[in-house]
């Protein structure tokens, strides 16, 4: 923009200005500046006065003034809760605990992560053997003083001799990646830039793939979109500019591209992608000895299917599909004469449970379902007969299975809402689960109900819900203030996790209640496609299906209502809270997508078309219209209690997406309950977020949704 047009604008700005007030609350939100933004768009005029948050506050002085103003009152409020101090103490110590991530094993060696408890980033060790003595790696506390530069993937090359591992700073998807000699714990001179929404893949010991974009123009890296995605090899010990590209498309810069290396060496396998639909074209590339590789060859054309490679035995590659099978099966394909000449053929068929996930360890299929979003997991034989069942004695999540075929060696985590991750060494050829870490708890497991339950939705779908609870408040009927959590699409199953904000929610008394609904990969395709595109509104109503059921099962009172979801979950909260102001006392709408006319404008927004449309066809602008949270604020309406979270450097959903549904919601409702933004700095959109933040996030957001349904810890 030039100099003069920001001077027009800023003019624009000021004689539009209102202060606006919420008296009733002590509350005086910042004055927020209308711009006159009017677009046609298939004959309806649309207004947009909060254009000017959309710029990216690091470069407009504008919008980190706005950002600055917003922080100070929502800052203020928050300090007058008596409840926050508790909330912050019992996160604090809920998460001070010894915690392991999955081990990987490469060579002689264990690689895993650790946190002590209350360190802002996880530390990366070793061990050489199963009992060795661990040794640090990596420490990434030690990169920035505010511990908001994060170890993000890491990946050792076959021997264990080196580690390639991406480094993420203040929350954004950008990746540095680096190397480091395991031998000497020296990082090396080899530093990749512009990686993102990228996997690591070692060809030997030489050098690995990734996936990368070009370098965005100067000042644009967090709102530019990202087109052409490339991925390329990198040797050890060359620069960058070295790096020898392997596959792009410049005719189709919409799609993304992201490559493997089968254990043994033998086969690359690139997938293609355009939105997040989890619809695949497939190319194999066989690797020589010599470290020479031709031209990609294509074995799965055509974005129709998902095709995830599981892994690769000589000439055979196992992969998952929905082909024929919308619950996701098992297939084999034989490339000993090439990818022309394939041969495919089916070893596990489709099942009544929605597959997850498929490994290979030793000579054993290890194959987990979700089983009303709960998980199981088989062992099968390697032509697809039963071996046994793993018991996992609970409801909740195990997840892991890791390992290569040969080697019947894995590891496995077990979790759930009233348990925190417990990781298990297990052995294919035995079935034998032995403990590798398990954390000491600073609360007893047994106090809490873990149940799960199904309600009706609006059109008469079932739909699951889990509910955790003490105990002694369900034995007693007691009817207590809830928080309801939801997501509901890109095809992504919310299972039993444990979380010590939760855990601090169920302490103080509180009820957690999570939906499972139509738009996630719970019960497969179906109920994928049940929840996107024109049936987006069977999300939204599966969700105040369940407020209701809650407070017709005498879960919550009315009026004891909160409810919570993060980016394609915070679009789910501003669309209901619209649509049923009523029947929520409070909401936390965090990260996200607010303004579904403009969503695919920015960053990564041009790959969720698949889920939501495309705001540039008609039929699809005219169903985005009628619930984007950011259009649909009416003023007069008595809307429940808001906290907006959001974050500075939040290069998936820019944070303009906050910003705007914020300004609008306080002109609308000035004399109201709170609408307030909490806006993070050095963070992004949750990943790689220090210990220390999410303790203060925690706090801030459980104290104000406790202070509008009336929960009183302690």
């Amino acid at each position: 923009m030039s100099v003069r047009a920001r001077t027009l604008f800023g003019a624009v700005l000021g004689f539009c200005a209102v202060s606006v007030m919420a008296e009733d609350m002590k509350l005086t939100y910042p004055v927020t500046g209308k711009g006159s933004v009017v677009e046609e768009q298939f004959g309806e005029k649309v207004a947009d006065p909060y254009r000017w948050l959309e710029n990216d506050v690091r470069t407009d002085k504008a919008v980190a003034a706005w950002v600055g103003e917003q922080n100070a009152v929502t800052q203020g409020y928050l300090n007058t809760l008596p409840q926050r101090g508790w909330f912050g103490q019992r996160i604090k110590a809920l998460m001070d605990y010894e915690r392991f991530g999955l081990p990987q094993k490469a060579g002689q060696f264990y690689f895993y992560t650790r946190n002590g408890g209350l360190q802002n980033q996880s530390q990366l060790f070793v061990r050489k053997g199963l009992q060795g003595t661990p040794r640090l790696l990596i420490d990434p506390n030690a990169w920035a003083k505010d511990g908001a530069t994060a170890l993000d993937a890491w990946e050792p090359s076959k021997s264990g001799k080196l580690m390639a591992y991406s480094v993420q700073d203040g929350g954004s998807d950008w990746r540095t990646i680096k190397v480091l000699d395991t031998q000497t714990g020296q990082v090396m001179a080899d530093e990749i830039k512009w990686a993102k929404f990228t996997g690591i893949a070692w060809v030997g010991d030489k050098g690995f793939l990734y996936s990368r974009f070009p370098a965005p123009k100067e000042g644009q890296a967090f709102q530019q979109l990202n087109k052409n995605q490339e991925v390329r090899f990198h040797r050890i010990g060359t620069p960058q500019s070295a790096d020898e590209l392997v596959y792009a498309t410049p005719g189709n810069p919409d799609y993304g591209h992201g490559a493997e290396v089968t254990h043994d060496g033998r086969w690359m396998v690139i997938t293609t992608a355009q939105g997040t639909d989890n619809k695949y074209e497939v190319h194999v590339l066989k690797l020589g000895k010599n470290g020479k590789w031709g031209k990609p060859q294509v074995l799965v054309a055509g974005l129709e299917n998902d095709w995830r490679l599981i892994e690769g035995i000589g000439d055979t590659l196992f992969f998952m599909t929905n082909k024929g099978a919308p619950k996701l099966k098992v297939v084999k394909v034989d490339l000993a004469r090439g990818a022309a000449a394939a041969k495919w053929s089916e070893l596990v068929p489709e099942r009544a449970e929605t597959l997850e996930r498929v490994r290979i360890v030793g000579n054993r299929l290890i194959l987990s379902y979700l089983k009303d979003a709960a998980s199981t997991a088989q062992v099968l034989s390697l032509d697809g007969k039963p071996v046994r069942e793993i018991t996992l004695n609970a409801i909740g999540t195990a997840v892991g299975f890791t390992g290569r075929p040969g080697d019947p060696e894995t590891f496995y985590a077990f979790t759930s809402f009233n348990q925190p991750a417990a990781i298990y060494r297990f052995d294919s050829n035995t079935g034998l689960s032995t403990p590798f870490a398990k954390p000491k708890l600073t609360f007893n497991p047994d106090d809490y109900l873990v149940e799960q339950r199904f309600f009706t939705s609006k059109d008469g779908t079932r739909v699951p819900l889990f509910l955790v609870r003490k105990q002694s408040l369900a034995a007693a009927g007691a009817a207590v203030p809830t928080l309801l959590y939801g997501y509901g699409g890109f095809d992504i199953s919310l299972t039993p996790t444990f979380s010590a904000t939760r855990m601090a929610w169920l302490e103080a008394g509180g009820a957690f209640a999570l939906a499972n609904l139509r738009g996630g990969g719970e019960y497969g395709k179906a109920w994928h496609d049940a929840g996107r595109l024109a049936n987006k509104q069977n999300v939204f109503d599966d969700f105040i299906a369940a407020g209701e059921y809650l407070i017709a099962q005498g879960v919550t009172p009315k009026g004891g209502l909160a409810i919570q979801g993060g980016s394609n979950g915070g679009l789910l909260v501003g669309a209901v809270v619209n649509q049923r102001p009523d029947l929520f006392a409070a909401g936390n709408a965090a990260v996200g997508v607010m303004d579904m006319l403009r969503f695919d404008r920015f960053t990564a927004g041009r790959y969720w078309v698949d889920d939501y449309g495309y705001p540039s066809k008609e039929a699809d602008w005219k169903v985005l219209r009628g619930y984007s949270p950011y259009h649909n604020i009416k003023t007069g309406v008595a809307y429940p209690a808001m906290l907006v979270t959001t974050a500075d450097t939040d290069d998936r959903v820019v944070p303009g997406h906050s910003f705007k549904y914020t300004a609008a919601l306080q002109a609308a409702a000035p004399n109201g309950k709170p609408h307030l933004i909490r806006i993070e700095t050095r963070a992004g959109h949750g990943s790689g977020k220090p210990t220390d933040k999410v303790v203060a996030e925690g706090a801030d957001v459980l104290s104000f949704l406790a202070q509008w349904t009336g929960l009183k810890p302690g």
